[in-house]
């Protein structure tokens, strides 16, 4: 009879080396995520004020009326987005009829295009050369212009927002269960009572989740607000402002940290209501 003896120091405990295969995906965390924002923070208190840049958002009027203007204009953004994405969302998924590939495929194309060409076809659409202002100039004798306020950029918003949130709306809808809404018909309840009392439930996770990432993308939107900056005063133009026409490094950090802050604040509970569905970052 052989003994077969084991030495415990040759043996391969599990997972050992596991770490390993985490060295280049910390790498990257640590060299284009972790440092820069270590930086950025410093940078944000390296001002005349220190660490009191950060209160400026609060303590200072532009930059707050510029916070709570991003946040309104944000809020009501996403609003808008859920109740007409949830609408289209759910007959597209429920109807078929001819063409409905190409209408999908349509309304899905605004994707494709970057924050500037949204806010040149806002002011194409609403500027002073727009196809409103002619109609309207036409129609009542006024030309009717807001490419360059809020308004103007609440459709940019509006424009690139809608599209996520039918296909994620889309992707929902078909997990539901048809027997619910059968069984609610049956009891007596019409059309929009089945709406709210099945389908909303239902879909609430994704609609939470969906409007997070659109609150989070209108926050943080740049690209449109520029092409249309003219009467419109957010805080990604504010940090923009303060970084190039005031070269006020310290302030422009500052208020990108208290950004990115609310950002993550808004996913993080966005995550907690709806079960963690919500992407990290937006």
């Amino acid at each position: 009879m052989s003994v077969h003896v084991t030495n415990k120091s040759n043996r391969k405990r599990p997972g050992s080396k596991v770490w390993l295969f985490a060295v280049p995906g910390m790498t990257l965390f640590a060299a284009f995520w972790l440092l820069p924002m270590l930086r950025l923070v410093g940078v944000g208190a390296s001002g005349p004020t220190g660490a009191m840049a950060y209160l400026a958002v609060v303590t200072n009027r532009h930059y707050l009326w510029s916070l709570v203007s991003t946040l309104v204009l944000s809020g009501v953004v996403t609003v808008a987005t859920l109740a007409i994405s949830s609408f289209v969302g759910l007959f597209l998924q429920r109807n078929r009829f001819p063409g409905k590939s190409l209408l999908l495929a349509m309304l899905t194309f605004p994707l494709a295009f970057p924050g500037v060409v949204v806010g040149f076809m806002v002011i194409m659409l609403a500027g002073r050369q727009g196809l409103i202002g002619a109609l309207t100039d036409k129609l009542f004798g006024e030309s009717l212009v807001f490419a360059y306020s809020l308004a103007g950029l609440f459709v940019g918003y509006l424009y690139f927002s809608i599209p996520r949130v039918i296909l994620t709306v889309i992707a929902a809808a078909e997990k539901l269960d048809p027997s619910l809404e059968e069984a609610a018909r049956s009891l007596g309840a019409g059309p929009a009572r089945v709406f709210l009392d099945v389908m909303v439930p239902a879909l609430t996770p994704a609609l939470i989740s969906s409007g997070a990432i659109c609150f989070a993308t209108s926050v943080g939107a740049f690209g449109t607000a520029f092409t249309l900056a003219t009467n419109i005063d957010v805080l990604p133009m504010a940090i923009y402002n303060e970084f190039t026409s005031y070269a006020n490094f310290a302030m422009s950090a500052a208020l990108s940290i208290v950004l990115g802050v609310i950002t993550w604040v808004a996913l993080a509970l966005a995550r907690s209501l709806s079960g963690s569905t919500v992407p990290a970052t937006a």
